[in-house]
């Protein structure tokens, strides 16, 4: 998937058809994810004497697509000067699953985020149903420091009890826990970007007849589920279309009625969103409920490196445990 240092950065791919070339600011979540791109380049540069990582450790690019860039304004730029050996590892934590494209996939998000932070030691954790599970990976950092960055898209069971009580379990490791990954402009750029793979227009803005169903896991929850919320009205103003969440399990509605109550109102061109990290159980369901092709999930799309090394970048500058359960209240 990557290649040293040697290698040319990546080219954007043209702007739709119709864009006019130039895409303009015109939501405030555009406006947003332009100033995240640019922080994150921006604190990308302060690391110093740091060395890329072997060869052998790039990973097949089997889990990527080749559209997966970002458009021209919100291209991630690989760092300019590596990070430095002593800082925390960036400890990503999974949810697992059985679906094996799910491994595959997070190994490839892992190593974009290798490519944008050379240096820094990014390792893999999973909450159940995967090796390596997070205590062995914690298990293995006695004495060093780590940011726990948790590949989950909102503030549920796992990040408010499982990730603190792994880091309390683990005493001889120096932890942080990162918040959630949503909401945040980066998702919706991320989910912007598979919708328009499996065939939205982006001519449908304003349309009276198209919608958007964002397929999420589900959780009791309240935060969680206002969570996904916050991301299905910043999807709307991207998209200049409805976005109604929906849910896999444990919340309502379920996508399929989604779909029907979108059908009723007259939104008959629909398509459905995948607001999952990865391929797995809940993700094949939701695909299996679109009228169409449903969109992938968000996997290694190059807006989620960034916006992992932005949640570990905002957990090392919050120096205080009442600023850092702050942030998991607020992100």
């Amino acid at each position: 998937m990557t290649e040293p240092s040697t290698q040319q950065p990546r080219q954007s791919p043209p702007p739709p058809a119709g864009s006019g070339g130039t895409v303009p600011l015109d939501s405030t979540a555009q406006l947003l994810t332009r100033i995240t791109a640019q922080l994150g380049t921006q604190l990308s540069l302060v690391s110093r004497n740091g060395t890329r990582r072997p060869m052998h450790r790039t990973r097949p690019s089997e889990a990527l697509r080749p559209s997966d860039t970002l458009r021209p304004s919100a291209a991630p730029r690989p760092s300019a000067a590596p990070r430095s050996p002593d800082a925390p590892t960036l400890l990503v934590v999974a949810h697992g699953s059985r679906d094996p494209q799910a491994l595959r996939t997070v190994l490839a998000l892992l190593d974009r985020v290798r490519d944008l932070r050379p240096g820094l030691d990014v390792r893999l954790g999973h909450i159940e149903l995967n090796r390596p599970l997070l205590p062995d990976t914690l298990d293995g950092l006695r004495g060093a420091d780590a940011v726990l960055v948790p590949l989950l898209l909102g503030r549920g069971h796992h990040v408010k009890h499982d990730l603190p009580a792994a880091a309390a379990a683990a005493p001889a490791v120096r932890t942080r826990v990162a918040a959630p990954l949503g909401p945040h402009p980066l998702l919706v750029e991320a989910l912007y970007g598979r919708l328009v793979e499996a065939g939205w227009d982006p001519a449908d803005q304003g349309s009276r007849s198209a919608a958007v169903v964002l397929a999420a896991a589900g959780s009791r929850d309240p935060d969680s589920a206002q969570d996904t919320r916050r991301t299905a009205r910043m999807l709307a103003e991207r998209l200049g279309v409805p976005v109604v969440p929906a849910y896999a399990s444990a919340a309502t509605p379920t996508v399929p009625a989604a779909l029907r109550a979108l059908a009723a109102r007259g939104r008959h061109r629909t398509f459905v969103a995948s607001y999952f990290t990865a391929p797995g159980r809940f993700a094949s369901a939701a695909a299996g409920a679109a009228p169409r092709t449903a969109a992938l999930p968000l996997g290694a799309h190059p807006a989620m490196a960034r916006l992992l090394l932005h949640r570990y970048d905002q957990a090392l500058s919050a120096t205080a445990p009442s600023e850092m359960v702050s942030l998991l209240a607020s992100a």
